[in-house]
């Protein structure tokens, strides 16, 4: 059988099957600078755009981050009065000894700490819990979820005047539901004790629905493989939670843990409207005075910017040393798992 070879006809030059491509056109002397600056302005861009882009978040940081840190550093090194801020005398590192001496100083710190504590352990605790509750698919979870953050979007002062009328000593409903049980009324505002507590209630609930939707979003992201080898095991819901939700959440433990203690740190706004002299005093005897009290009733009551400022880097290096001790227990914890 003859085989047949079919072969594309060559171009011609006034036609035929397969005309010839032109010739790219070359660009003249103009052109080609033209496009030669395009692309040195594109390269610019593309080398400088990103800083750009960050720039202001760094402008904004320097103007009132930065500056106010090294310049409150400079002040804390100097007496200076409120009335005349400009007016400053070398005094090294007087300030800091003259903290460091005062009972009220060592007073505002000893509250602090025992503010953290009952405010943190059972806030983390009440967080694990609701978390573990809304982890289970409920009906309406989103809007439980909201209202999680519904505290946490409330104003510090509305929130504070509210607590203040329900620990009130007369007419409060807290004295009101004890005494309705055979409990005598407790002075919440002047006692040492009560008064911290109360506002550690107010720290507890403005920030346990915030600490709750971190746990929600990390148990969210364990994977159900291990759940599903635990109940094949015969591990039970509790067992389940304490070695698989647990151990999965320890890096979000420590994360909300360093984050509570350096809020708990500086905590201002609840003491303060506590306080039914709405004073900085934190009470008549100072009995829930914290370190941010004391730094402002240093400041602005008191009119003694240097030692403010000393208070001030004080705290500061408070936190660096919390966020050394959270990086070595992170790398540690790393380390092991």
């Amino acid at each position: 059988m003859a085989t047949r070879h079919d072969t594309a006809a060559p171009p011609t030059e006034e036609g035929g099957a397969a005309p010839g491509r032109p010739p790219a056109a070359v660009p003249d002397e103009k052109e080609q600078r033209r496009r030669s600056r395009l692309s040195r302005r594109w390269q610019r861009d593309i080398r400088w755009s990103p800083y750009a882009f960050v720039s202001p978040f760094f402008l904004l940081f320097l103007a009132f981050g930065l500056f106010p840190l090294i310049y409150t550093g400079w002040a804390s090194l100097h007496t200076v009065e409120l009335t005349a801020p400009t007016d400053m005398q070398w005094a090294g590192l007087r300030n800091y000894t003259r903290i460091f001496d005062d009972d009220f100083f060592w007073n505002a710190a000893k509250n602090t700490l025992t503010i953290g504590i009952i405010s943190t352990v059972p806030q983390l605790l009440m967080a694990m819990g609701l978390a573990h509750i809304l982890n289970y698919k409920l009906r309406g979870s989103i809007f439980y979820r909201v209202m999680m953050l519904a505290p946490y979007a409330t104003s510090i002062a509305s929130a504070s005047l509210v607590f203040v009328l329900l620990f009130g000593r007369d007419y409060g409903m807290i004295n009101w539901a004890l005494h309705a049980i055979g409990f005598d009324k407790i002075d919440w505002q002047n006692d040492k004790w009560p008064s911290q507590i109360a506002v550690s209630t107010i720290v507890i609930w403005r920030w346990t629905g915030y600490n709750a939707l971190i746990y929600l979003a990390a148990m969210q992201a364990i994977p159900q493989d291990l759940y599903e080898s635990a109940a094949l095991d015969g591990a039970n819901r509790w067992q389940q939670f304490f070695h698989v939700t647990l151990p999965s959440l320890r890096p979000t433990i420590l994360f909300t843990v360093v984050v509570s203690t350096i809020g708990a740190s500086q905590v201002f706004g609840e003491p303060l409207l506590f306080d039914a002299n709405k004073g900085a005093s934190g009470g008549a005897e100072h009995q829930f005075q914290t370190l941010g009290l004391y730094l402002y009733e240093q400041g602005w009551v008191n009119q003694h910017l240097g030692r403010a400022s000393a208070i001030a880097w004080t705290m500061f290096l408070i936190l660096i040393v919390i966020g050394i001790v959270n990086y070595v227990i992170s790398r540690r914890l790393r380390a092991s798992s």
